[in-house]
């Protein structure tokens, strides 16, 4: 029997339940303002948001799996296009570019034009150093964690800073080899 061919972001998107992009995006604007009220420290909001975007990547990893039809990436090139093209589409309707690779094809820019987490929103002055959507750098990072890839994930720019785009820079730190569970049948 041939191989199951990946679906493609589009048909994933189109079978997957959806929630209301608005109410999506006001809800998380109200869990970051909470977050900023509780903590007062644009850092700590930042590292917050980072470890509850970890902690849903981790757990979002099986849901991608189970859905999307996607098969074992070969390399790390190919988990960032898949990422890119078909987890950001079935979960937030968006398309990301792959640019900026290394010569060690170990580091690559993610690039957004377009982010349903920011709309409505406007960065006052006293929240400069916010990260806002610094959830998704946790969800990616959480995500390929799962899969044995320690990665480093970081904004480089961000639209509501002035920047022309979203721009997460993700680099492969280690690929962890597998570990299986003991075969006590020897």
């Amino acid at each position: 029997m041939a191989p199951v061919a990946p679906r493609s972001g589009d048909a994933v998107f189109a079978n997957v339940e959806r929630v209301n992009a608005e109410l999506f995006t006001l809800t998380y604007g109200a869990i970051v303002r909470q977050l900023l009220t509780d903590l007062e420290e644009v850092d700590e909001v930042n590292k917050q948001l980072d470890q509850m975007g970890y902690n849903i990547g981790i757990r979002l990893i099986d849901e991608f799996l189970a859905k999307s039809g996607v098969s074992r990436c070969v390399d790390f090139k190919e988990t960032a296009e898949v990422i890119a093209k078909v987890g950001f589409k079935m979960f937030l309707g968006v398309t990301a570019s792959v640019t900026n690779w290394d010569a060690d094809g170990t580091s690559c820019s993610l690039v957004l034009e377009d982010n349903p987490l920011v709309d409505f929103v406007e960065l006052p002055d006293t929240c400069q150093g916010l990260y806002y959507c610094n959830i998704l750098s946790g969800v990616v990072r959480g995500a390929l964690e799962m899969v044995s890839m320690k990665t480093e994930v970081t904004w480089v720019r961000d639209m509501l800073r002035g920047d022309d785009a979203y721009e997460l820079r993700v680099k492969l730190l280690k690929q962890v080899p597998e570990e299986y569970p003991y075969k006590d049948d020897e």
